[in-house]
């Protein structure tokens, strides 16, 4: 029998970092680094940790390293994407170097384990041995026991609004009126006075999501073509795994959408309106783990696609919002020192474990001295009875930084309706969009973390309360006080130069909508809008010569360059557009191996075409695509196997044909996999196992590499898995891969609940000679528990290639309810070729073929 695995939860393959490749004579393990141990150096270990592995038990625990980063060239660059490049360089460079003899020790004791760059920490599970020798390495600064934090509470009259907002909400149906707490901090001024709703600003989230379709959300996504179309690699991560597909922005809670609501969201509920958003799921539902946190960390600073891979820093927001908090954190203070070394401004919720008088009632990370900590009022100027206080409990700074509305707030809620609810949570994005704001009216802020915080502070209404320590100016009830961004902006440098226009269509006339307006510029850096839907557009650029790029779907791309712009000389800038032909895309989709491939999904990102599918042959055709460059998708339909997905860019200035041969998928460590030539290898020594359920250690006959670490032996068990870590963890219910779940660092040539009687066995054996041989893993005529079914197998490890081949003598249901793959020490990168799917057949196999590890 089985027991099952816990439900599975996708993992940030790029935020661990790949399993670093030893030398090895064969069968011999590398010695401790010289800077790993001492006789005098012991980390701290908290209580919590010790608690948990007092008795023998393991746990789940972040091991701290001492190297930190040196940010400072980051922080001197003269543009945001250059700073977010430079911080993201640094700090990926100093974990790879700092971590490299911990890896090496972990790999030795066959420890799996993550790593993350953003605050040099190493992700293990263990126990008391473990822990203890870890303090004693010179390289370790602490460790701490893995911890869950909460959203902030949301504080509500459960008042859920499940239409249009109405009047007694603070708007009406269509161009709403804005909430009091819009008002209140005065964004709505902003508006008016300074034609600023924060065009051109980026602004993120960490929390539990986003609905990213909600009607006064959608328009203002980063993601969203403006066709109807959606990109979300770089827009939208979920580390958790929570959203149905990795793909699609999602959210289980609801507190994601409400805050994000309140920073840009439409119908008069958002402070800046016309600013983009994207996002990151660090919270699973209500809760947020460490681990998704930090790689939600890390895809702030660097975005990646869907998968976690290829991360992109010069596309980091401007902004992040974190309302979420509880506990000491040691993470998170590095990580925001991080993103503010990267120019990326972040606010936190300073917690609502106040009860109206108690002082040091704030939570970290908002109540670190680090971070911009927000308090919550009411609409009558009172202070919320939930709001913590300062000072702060963990290293006793002023907090809160400065207070915001967080009572009665209402904003988005998933399912296109709304939520009036209170909270921290709800005064923190409030400063964000005024950030957004601020950072629109006067550009030459962005990136300048210190001096925004000081016009914040500069323009908030002093509350004089100083019960908990302070001044009327500056106290730990109201910090700097009532935010009033027309203050901060009324204070600002007013230098920049607003740029606006309309464009149309050349032939016609026609307001054009949606058309990306993207304004470049070296000292400055780049600031994107797109037109509304009458055509207009309107940027506000520091002085300076800016080339200005116009391209929409349907139109050709036309560049104005060398504009200058002069402080006091606002710019009127019309555009009109040429009207693109149509031409007809056609093409044959081929699969890894070069055979027509069915089913396969052809888009054209970048235009509003719906997909199209390939045909029996392979065929595919696009009627009437216009002119212009695009990238071309082509993803295989399930089941995917060892076929990837093919992205091109695409040139369509006539009709185009293209023949698209799908590549091999990887996994993070750039292991493929693909159909190969089948050559049995009859077993020799037989593995004494029997039954059910069991596992036997087997010596191997040259060092095995598998996703960078070098093995002299593995575990062979009953249920078609050879598992390189433990010798026997438990009897698992097969599943997909990856998953954090043990088992990890397995090779699953079929596993499924698998048995031996008298007319099974399993046995190995060794061919060729040295540097060039092959050790098989075989299981014959074992049978599928419960039935009278029966499968030959094998797993076969290359010498020469470090290739993994899987071969299959016979495969009853072809497979049907087996899983098929690799997958990493850590649980958080796999080559999956099948799970649960009749993809098998007798005499075929499948081969592995090693990657990069580095």
């Amino acid at each position: 029998m089985h027991l099952p695995r816990p439900p599975r939860r996708r993992s940030a393959p790029w935020a661990a970092a790949a399993f670093t490749a030893t030398a090895l004579a064969a069968g011999v393990l590398p010695a401790v680094a010289a800077d790993t141990a001492s006789t005098t150096h012991t980390a701290r270990v908290d209580s919590a940790l010790s608690s948990a592995v007092a008795k023998g038990g393991e746990a789940k625990f972040f091991v701290v390293l001492e190297d930190r980063a040196d940010l400072t060239a980051a922080k001197k660059q003269s543009t945001h994407a250059k700073a977010a490049r430079a911080a993201y360089k640094a700090l990926r460079a100093n974990a790879e170097d700092s971590q490299k003899s911990l890896a090496s020790f972990l790999d030795q004791e066959k420890v799996g384990h993550k790593d993350y760059w953003i605050a040099n920490a190493v992700q293990v599970t263990g126990g008391k041995k473990l822990v203890d020798a870890l303090a004693r390495r010179s390289d370790v600064k602490e460790l701490v026991k893995a911890r869950t934090y909460k959203l902030d509470d949301i504080e509500t009259s459960d008042a859920r609004i499940t239409g249009a907002r109405t009047a007694a909400d603070g708007g009406t149906v269509g161009d709403a009126s804005p909430t009091w707490g819009v008002t209140d901090i005065k964004a709505d001024q902003v508006w008016d006075r300074y034609q600023d709703r924060g065009e051109g600003i980026v602004v993120a989230s960490v929390d539990s999501g986003v609905q990213a379709d909600h009607p006064d959300l959608v328009d203002n996504y980063r993601g969203n073509n403006g066709d109807g179309t959606f990109s979300n690699d770089y827009n939208f991560y979920d580390p958790s795994g929570e959203c149905a597909t990795s793909t699609t922005p999602c959210d289980n809670a609801g507190h994601g959408t409400h805050t994000m609501g309140t920073m840009v969201g439409r119908n008069g509920i958002g402070v800046a309106p016309h600013a983009k958003w994207i996002a990151a799921k660090g919270c699973e539902s209500d809760s947020c783990s460490d681990e998704n946190l930090l790689a939600a960390g890390q895809w702030i600073l660097a975005p990646t696609d869907h998968n976690g891979l290829n991360p992109r820093p010069d596309l980091a927001p401007n902004i992040v919002n974190n309302s979420w908090g509880g506990g000491v954190t040691t993470f998170y203070k590095d990580v925001v020192e991080a993103w503010n070394s990267a120019g990326i401004f972040e606010a936190f919720a300073a917690g609502n474990d106040g009860d109206g008088t108690t002082c040091s009632t704030t939570r970290a990370p908002g109540a670190q001295d680090t971070s911009y900590g927000v308090g919550a009022y009411d609409s009558t100027g009172r202070i919320a009875d939930f709001s913590g206080f300062g000072p702060s409990p963990v290293d006793s700074s002023a907090k809160p930084n400065i207070s915001a509305p967080g009572v009665n707030v209402t904003s988005a809620w998933p399912g296109s309706a709304y939520n009036t609810i209170n909270g921290t949570s709800m005064a923190t994005p409030h400063v964000a969009g005024a950030v957004a704001l601020l950072w629109a009216a006067d550009p030459s802020l962005i990136g300048k973390i210190d001096e925004t915080r000081a016009l914040l502070d500069e323009g908030a209404r002093d509350v004089d309360d100083t019960h908990c320590g302070g001044t009327a100016g500056m106290n730990n009830v109201w910090g700097q006080g009532k935010l009033d961004i027309l203050a901060s902006v009324d204070a600002a440098s007013h230098t920049a130069v607003a740029v606006s226009g309309k464009v149309t269509d050349q032939a016609t006339g026609k307001a054009l909508g949606n058309i990306t307006v993207r304004a470049s510029s070296a000292a400055s850096g780049t600031r994107t809008v797109t037109t509304g839907s009458d055509g207009s557009y309107r940027l506000t650029l520091a002085p300076g010569t800016y080339d200005f790029t116009l391209s929409g779907y349907g139109f050709r791309s036309r560049t104005l360059s060398g504009v200058e712009l002069t402080t006091g000389s606002p710019l009127t800038q019309d555009v009109a557009l040429t009207a693109a032909p149509s031409r007809a895309v056609t093409g044959t989709v081929l699969d890894t191996t070069g055979k027509p491939l069915k089913g396969a999904t052809v888009e054209v990102n970048g235009s509003p075409l719906a997909p199209v599918t390939s045909g029996s042959d392979g065929t595919f055709t696009l009627p009437k695509v216009a002119e212009g460059t695009y990238a071309l998708y082509v993803k295989p339909a399930q089941p995917v196997l060892c076929n990837g997905a093919f992205t091109d860019t695409l040139t369509v200035d006539g009709d185009e044909t293209r023949t698209v041969r799908l590549p091999a998928r990887p996994d993070a460590a750039g292991h493929t996999c693909a159909p190969s030539s089948y050559a049995w290898i009859a077993g020799a020594d037989k593995v004494s196992l029997s039954g059910d359920e069991d596992a036997k250690t087997v010596p191997l006959p040259f060092p095995v590499s598998f996703y960078g670490v070098k093995y002299s032996s593995a575990a062979v068990t009953t249920d078609g898995l050879i598992d390189f870590l433990a010798p026997r963890i438990g009897d698992y219910e097969n599943e997909a891969l990856p998953s954090q779940a043990q088992p990890n660092g397995i090779v699953a040539p079929l596993w499924d609940d698998l048995a031996l009687d008298k007319k099974s066995s399993v046995q190995t054996a060794t061919t060729g000679t040295t540097g060039s041989r092959k050790f098989a893993v075989v299981w014959n005529n074992v049978l599928f528990a419960g039935s009278s079914d029966r499968a030959s197998f094998e797993a076969v490890f290359d010498e020469a290639t470090g290739a993994i081949t899987f071969q299959y003598k016979s495969v009853p249901g072809a497979g049907s309810s087996a899983t098929v793959g690799i997958e990493n020490q850590a649980g958080t990168d796999a080559l999956q070729y099948s799970s649960d799917q009749a993809v098998l057949t007798a005499g075929s196999a499948i081969r592995f073929a090693q990657g990069a590890t580095s």
